[in-house]
């Protein structure tokens, strides 16, 4: 299937984009007196209708997978419904540096939900490969246009991370991403400064730029569609009607959806929000490369390989 923000193809114009999700949002709660296991109970059930909606038994799925919360979400209803399918997980590891809490985390939640070797692949990339893939990288986002809500860094960080996984797949038709999950949950540390689904819906308008545009030219490049559950029109509707006190509060985020994962995952349902650059090190993979290369900044870096690869 297409996701509603592809037609014939191609990504759909942000002017559509937002009318869709003007359209998904509404000021009508659920109300405080539905009681929070019935709406646990109901997201559990629209997400995974989402995902199987997403799926059939004769194609084998790809899993961009972090071991964070929403991409194994996504992997142990997919085995619990024994749907065919490869997790992937990236990480960069030089001298002595820690192994990427992804690929730790990755390791785990693949133990827990009982996934095989088949169901399972990482590899942790040296300096020379991972300069190799931010090469690549930047050749895929060389006409990406700037906007006020694009960091170039962040970007060439997130989709090389994309690229580098898809480098070790099967080479999969449709990969499944955990995108959309932070915005409709409250999963972002600025959702802890405004507390309110208005914000959860002005990041999803401002997630076409910031995400949509990027993921879109990699799948584009490399010749696979994403497959975004948490990007599901009825899931979205029921989500921006939930209480935002029911998302986030000041110690915690995404506190229902991580209920609503406790089934599947116990204790992993608990990990942080880290972003893919991060939890991959492929963030400091750029910075050092931008100071083996002879430049101050990681932006200077960028600009040097974006400049190459034109």
């Amino acid at each position: 299937m297409e996701e509603f923000f592809i037609s014939n193809q191609h990504l759909i114009k942000y002017e559509q984009w937002q009318d869709i999700i003007n359209k998904l949002y509404s000021e009508k709660y659920i109300g405080e007196q539905i009681k929070e296991s019935d709406i646990i109970l109901s997201l559990r059930k629209l997400i995974e209708q989402s995902i199987l909606n997403r799926t059939n038994k004769n194609e084998i799925f790809g899993i961009f997978f972090s071991g964070g919360l929403d991409s194994s979400l996504i992997a142990a209803i997919c085995k619990k419904n024994k749907i065919k399918f490869t997790c992937y997980t990236v990480g960069f590891q030089d001298g002595n540096m820690k192994l990427p809490e992804d690929v730790k985390y990755a390791v785990k939640v693949a133990k827990h939900i009982g996934l095989s070797d088949k169901e399972f692949k990482y590899k942790i990339f040296n300096t020379k490969e991972i300069e190799n893939i931010l090469d690549k990288t930047a050749k895929i986002l060389k006409y990406m246009p700037e906007g006020p809500n694009t960091n170039q860094i962040v970007n060439l960080g997130v989709a090389a991370v994309e690229v580098a996984a898809y480098s070790i797949s099967k080479k999969e038709k449709y990969f499944f991403s955990g995108i959309g999950s932070e915005e409709i949950f409250a999963g972002y540390e600025r959702h802890k400064n405004n507390p309110t689904n208005e914000e959860c819906f002005n990041g999803l308008i401002k997630m076409y730029e910031r995400d949509l545009l990027r993921d879109f030219e990699v799948s584009k490049s490399l010749g696979f569609s994403f497959l975004t559950p948490f990007l599901d029109k009825e899931l979205v509707k029921y989500a921006l009607k939930i209480p935002i006190n029911y998302k986030i509060n000041s110690k915690d985020n995404k506190i229902i959806l991580r209920k609503a994962a406790y089934n599947y995952l116990k204790e992993y349902s608990k990990r942080r929000k880290k972003a893919a650059q991060y939890g991959s090190s492929f963030d400091k993979a750029i910075t050092k490369l931008a100071s083996k290369n002879g430049f101050k900044t990681k932006k200077e870096y960028y600009n040097s390989i974006i400049k190459k690869a034109l």
